[in-house]
């Protein structure tokens, strides 16, 4: 049976954003909604353009059923041609993955998105010369190699006005100034400084502008070898040990070559490696963690998880979800990625030593676990305006290879790999098990992670700061164009309206409290985590231990450890991560100092939100997360608004902006899959095995049974 909606009478066209252009459409194209396993479905045009694929219904030209969380940007139907993974074709109901020139023209085009979203494109009732051009179009637009200049990037910036300033309050890193206030804000200028070298990338292009390195280390240093070797400042702990990052050497080199090399690097180090006052624990990343390769291998058999074509696959999966789950391998790299910065968060707090990662750029698991222990330890990155300002210091100016790890312009499949989204599943394993202490929400960092395919900002499309600014300029060099603005992706008021925005601030974060100046003395050199202290203000010694509560036993065994180790040279005993790991855990948590995620067995959970969201079996009716928050965003609209009737009462002012809430009624109609897919889409099949339902299939009784519950507890 086929349901089947109307042709649209009425023309629809799509609408273009400045420097947009339709290159093909194709006209009575047929969507099926294939989630629900039926051949339903809706008639309508399918376009191309230089920066998305699109369908337009009749739905599309109505804003009656405008949802509450809406992209400005991108649609629900909308494909970006950046966000394009794969496109299969059917011919006879074979499925044939289509890349370059095509011969044959299939009846059926399935396309499979970045995101995780799944279209399903009948084409038997469209023209044979509009098949030709959409098909042809769609594939060579997303799915050949570009330049750089070909990206819409540049058109968008070309063509779109100049009006907005996103840099709001996020810190872009681009100055010196930036740099020396980060310096400030942690109290590394003591020992380390910002430095002007690279200024006209006369250094390194890979380097950005500005950047920080130990006060000992000579101008000359930097130039020698182009600025690998030196070791550079990532961020300061409270008790003035220093996180660092260094960009090693290649390994293959004659011997005389090696032996200059180790002579510098040994030079380096005694830099900052003063015994028993600094030490220096080095960490090369390329051997403790898994490589980029394994990587992109493990998150591949991932995603394949969650692209599902319709019900039918999805009850197949279900049966063996737990064994599917564990063979990819993803949620144990997140794990050892999390443990490796539990161990670097130790050295800093505990062991007061100087770390520095080492790895061959310095660009990829250096970004990943400086980030994370900055995450970790400093209640600033928690804040929305302190990640942002995290991630341009150590991805989008530490010069993290965006362009290539997220292939967008399909030069080589080598060097892709998802570098920044293991980041950001980092990020939410502690999100989800600490919510009160980050001020964003995990919507926030599923649209951050939507907004690595969109190519109207420039903060995910180039190499480095050196290629931005290289191709700031106009059309050439010779002529004297003004040079592109572009947008940054921390403006969000360009994807989502104030309601919309909303979604992206935790109502429940535990704002920090400001102390008064008498408080902020006693408490400058003080560990963050707060417990209960004694009734009786006791003055705190500046070398004290990790937790404010130690016992005299503990803080001996600890600084055993470390004249021993001053002594012996000798690594910490092994179970010495346990110990701190067991230790943090055991005590009250203090959402603005140190957090440590929990990482044993089933505690790292899968990223639910990211991945699910587009299949409609995976929804709780009623239910999930977003259901709480919207309980909670109601009841905050309601103080509001007594607050707004009392200050009326009282004939006061209100000064500062009240933050806007969205309206979220009937929030019990809600599902888990909301604010990203439709309310409430039912799924055709109860949460049976495959073998179970096919054995049950002939009994009309069951079949015609609603479903009385929902167990997905296997997947989610």
């Amino acid at each position: 049976e086929i349901h089947i909606k109307e042709p649209i009478e009425k023309e629809v066209n799509p609408r273009l954003l400045p420097g947009e252009l339709l290159l093909c459409e194709a006209s009575t194209v047929y969507k099926y909604i294939q989630e629900d396993g039926s051949n339903r479905g809706t008639y309508g045009k399918l376009v191309c353009t230089n920066f998305k694929i699109a369908f337009l219904d009749d739905d599309s030209a109505s804003d009656d059923n405008e949802p509450q969380f809406k992209n400005k940007i991108v649609g629900e139907n909308d494909i970006t041609l950046q966000c394009v993974d794969q496109i299969y074709g059917v011919y006879d109901e074979k499925k044939k993955l289509l890349t370059g020139q095509l011969r044959k023209y299939p009846e059926k085009l399935i396309i499979y998105c970045k995101d995780l979203r799944v279209f399903h494109f009948c084409l038997r009732y469209t023209k044979e010369e509009e098949v030709k051009r959409i098909v042809s179009g769609i594939v060579h637009h997303s799915q050949t190699p570009k330049l750089l200049k070909r990206l819409f990037l540049f058109s968008y910036a070309s063509a779109a006005p100049n009006n907005t300033d996103g840099r709001n309050q996020t810190v872009m890193f681009d100055t010196l100034e930036d740099w020396r206030d980060e310096l400030e804000r942690t109290k590394g200028n003591v020992k380390y400084k910002a430095v002007t070298t690279n200024e006209g990338y006369r250094v390194s292009e890979k380097l950005p502008l500005y950047f920080v390195v130990p006060i000992c280390v000579s101008e000359e240093s930097i130039l020698k070898y182009e600025g690998r070797g030196i070791p550079i400042w990532c961020w300061s702990c409270h008790n003035g040990a220093a996180l660092l990052k260094m960009s090693a050497f290649p390994k293959e080199q004659d011997d005389i070559t090696s032996q200059t090399q180790k002579a510098f690097l040994d030079g380096i180090y005694k830099t900052i490696s003063k015994p028993p006052y600094e030490l220096l624990k080095m960490d090369d990343l390329s051997s403790s963690l898994p490589s980029l390769q394994d990587i992109q291998i493990a998150y591949t058999r991932f995603k394949q998880l969650f692209l599902i074509d319709n019900s039918t696959d999805f009850w197949a999966t279900d049966v063996k979800w737990f064994s599917l789950l564990e063979s990819t391998n993803w949620l144990e790299i997140i794990r050892r990625v999390l443990k490796k910065a539990i161990e670097v968060a130790e050295c800093l707090e505990r062991q007061h030593t100087n770390v520095l990662l080492i790895e061959e750029s310095a660009t990829d698991l250096c970004c990943v676990i400086s980030s994370l222990v900055q995450v970790m330890m400093d209640s600033y990155s928690r804040t929305k305006s302190g990640f942002q300002s995290l991630i341009q210091k150590e991805w989008v100016i530490g010069g993290h290879g965006f362009l290539d790890r997220c292939n967008h312009l399909h030069k080589s499949d080598k060097e892709e790999a998802p570098v920044f989204l293991l980041l950001l599943n980092c990020v939410w394993q502690l999100v989800q098990q600490y919510p009160p202490a980050f001020e964003f929400t995990e919507t926030y960092l599923t649209v951050l992670s939507d907004s690595l395919y969109v190519p109207i900002f420039s903060t995910f499309f180039f190499n480095s700061q050196h290629q931005k600014d290289t191709n700031m300029s106009g059309e050439s060099l010779k002529t004297q164009s003004a040079p592109f603005r572009f947008l940054t992706v921390w403006d969000w008021s360009v994807q989502f309206d104030p309601k919309a925005q909303a979604f992206l601030n935790n109502p429940l974060y535990a704002e920090k409290p400001k102390l008064d100046k008498s408080q902020r003395k006693t408490a400058r050199f003080k560990h963050q985590r707060q417990l209960s202290l004694p009734l009786t203000q006791t003055k705190s010694s500046t070398k004290r231990g990790f937790f404010r509560e130690e016992t005299d036993h503990l803080i001996k065994n600890i600084l055993g450890k470390r004249i021993g180790k001053f002594i012996n040279s000798s690594d910490e005993p092994p179970n010495s991560f346990r110990e701190f790991y067991d230790s943090w855990h055991s005590k009250p948590v203090d959402y603005h100092g140190l957090l440590l995620p929990r990482i044993d067995g089933p505690e790292i959970k899968v990223w639910a939100q990211r991945y699910l969201r587009w299949i409609p079996e995976a929804q709780l009716h009623g239910g999930g997360t977003i259901a709480t928050a919207a309980k909670i965003l109601d009841l905050m609209e309601e103080v509001q608004s007594l607050q707004v009737k009392m200050d009326e009462e009282h004939s006061q002012a209100v000064s500062g902006d009240v933050h806007s809430v969205p309206m979220l009624r009937n929030s019990a109609r809600l599902s888990s899959l909301f604010p990203f897919a439709l309310l409430q889409r039912q799924s055709i099949k109860p949460a049976l095995p495959t073998s179970t339902w096919k054995d049950l299939e002939d009994e009309d009784d069951l079949v015609k049974r609603d479903d009385e519950f929902v167990d997905l507890s296997g997947d989610m």
